[in-house]
């Protein structure tokens, strides 16, 4: 192993010296002034249309009539078998703000929580999102015919 180790260094000790690099000067010309406005076209100026038609445009916005619908909009927000869970989620309700009935069918042994009626579609929708925020839900809107 010793003489793998002695024989490596003096192969490298016999390695001949690269040669030193050799600096070639390049001869430039001075730099000449050159008048980039002879050799480029000039830009061309750009017209847009939209830029004297917009100020004067006016847009017209002619909101839809509101129907009222002839069958008024309630909102279910949930079905319990006891009478003290439905008053524990109309309770939630109300300190929300919002008033609500519990309502129990004929002949069945559920208690609805609603809220409504409503007029329209958006004040339901309106105050089913107040609940979806207060973590209240899940809150079914539909047209109230009587059942």
């Amino acid at each position: 192993m010793l003489g793998g180790f002695s024989y490596g260094l003096y192969v490298l000790s016999q390695d001949p010296e690269p040669p030193k690099p050799v600096k070639v000067e390049v001869k430039t010309k001075a730099p000449t002034e050159v008048d980039n406005s002879e050799l480029l076209p000039p830009p061309p100026e750009e017209q847009w249309e939209y830029v004297k038609t917009l100020p004067e445009r006016e847009v017209k916005v002619v909101p839809k009539e509101e129907v009222l619908s002839e069958i008024p909009y309630v909102m279910q927000c949930g079905a319990y078998k006891t009478r003290s869970q439905a008053d524990e989620r109309k309770m939630d309700i109300a300190f929300q703000g919002l008033n609500s009935q519990v309502k129990q069918r004929e002949g069945s042994s559920w208690y609805r929580v609603v809220l409504g009626p409503y007029a329209r579609k958006r004040d339901a929708e309106r105050d089913k999102h107040k609940l979806q925020r207060a973590k209240i839900e899940p809150c079914v809107i539909w047209k109230d015919t009587g059942n």
